[in-house]
């Protein structure tokens, strides 16, 4: 089966090239053509425009779509009036899940299916593989429950319901993730203050050395401080978001649900960029080693 696959950023360039190592077929899309054309040296086929890409894919046509939230709709609108009654998209993006119910009505009263997939790892992840939450019709997902397994770490990916699913559930993981990340970057700033001259090197090392809070993220932070020293001096005290955090927030809000870690958490990178601290630093820090995002100090 042949992918058209658009979006080839952080996350899609990694991913792209895991399917054509599981022996996908993919036409690929980005409005920047270098990307592309790397990943066509690697084995894809580059399509010049988003409407040339749906004409190189055959019917029934598969597209993943792995760009930013604002643009879907955009995209959405380029490619729809090519497509035809079977074809399927899914979305791989950090989409607002009320916005995904609303493209799966859309695209459903044209006869094309719609599939949410939230996808965690970071760009390391979407290379050697991903954690992946599937949402819209279980029987769209059945279909193509071998793409997401080849997507997929062994094991990481399920479907999680209706259309919309996949994004909420992506949604709340951020959400924990902006709490997490807080936690931990304010206690290494207590660290650092410490009446003693600990190595905090040494002890992000010696937590995720099967103490009560191992993870992934204390693993990151270590690697953070042996890349750029526990002064963090070329780290970013302002943190970026991307909204997550703060719509798992708004959601919890409109459910009733009380979220008052994810709510500080959410605050506190507003405030950062008035006033950049250490925490910030860590959480900077934290952020470009998973999400290959820019943290540097301009």
């Amino acid at each position: 089966m042949k992918l058209g696959y658009i979006g080839l950023g952080k996350m899609g360039q990694g991913m792209v090239e895991r399917l054509l190592e599981k022996r996908h077929n993919l036409v690929v899309f980005d409005t920047d053509e270098k990307l592309a054309e790397q990943e066509m040296w690697k084995g894809a086929v580059l399509a010049r425009s988003a409407w040339n890409l749906v004409e190189m894919v055959e019917r029934p046509r598969l597209i993943w779509l792995m760009v930013p939230h604002v643009v879907v709709d955009d995209v959405l609108q380029d490619i729809v009036p090519l497509l035809h009654d079977g074809d399927a998209i899914i979305d791989g993006g950090n989409s607002f899940y009320k916005d995904s119910q609303r493209r799966h009505k859309e695209l459903a009263e044209r006869y094309i299916h719609f599939l949410d997939a939230g996808v965690s790892g970071g760009p390391q992840g979407a290379r050697e593989g991903a954690c992946v939450m599937v949402g819209g019709n279980e029987e769209d997902y059945k279909k193509h429950e071998h793409l997401f397994r080849d997507i997929a770490a062994e094991r990481a990916y399920a479907y999680m319901g209706p259309a919309g699913a996949g994004h909420f559930v992506k949604m709340v993981h951020n959400g924990i993730e902006y709490g997490m990340m807080q936690s931990l970057a304010e206690g290494f700033a207590v660290l650092k203050n410490a009446p003693y001259p600990l190595n905090l090197l040494e002890v992000a090392r010696l937590y995720n050395e099967r103490s009560v809070i191992e993870s992934r993220l204390v693993g990151w932070l270590k690697e953070a401080y042996e890349k750029h020293g526990e002064e963090l001096d070329a780290i970013s005290g302002s943190v970026g978001q991307t909204g997550e955090g703060m719509w798992t927030a708004e959601t919890a809000k409109e459910f009733g649900v009380p979220v008052p870690v994810i709510e500080t958490s959410v605050e506190f990178r507003k405030q950062s960029e008035a006033s950049p601290s250490y925490i910030g630093k860590v959480l900077s820090a934290l952020r470009g080693i998973f999400g290959g995002h820019n943290v540097a100090n301009l």
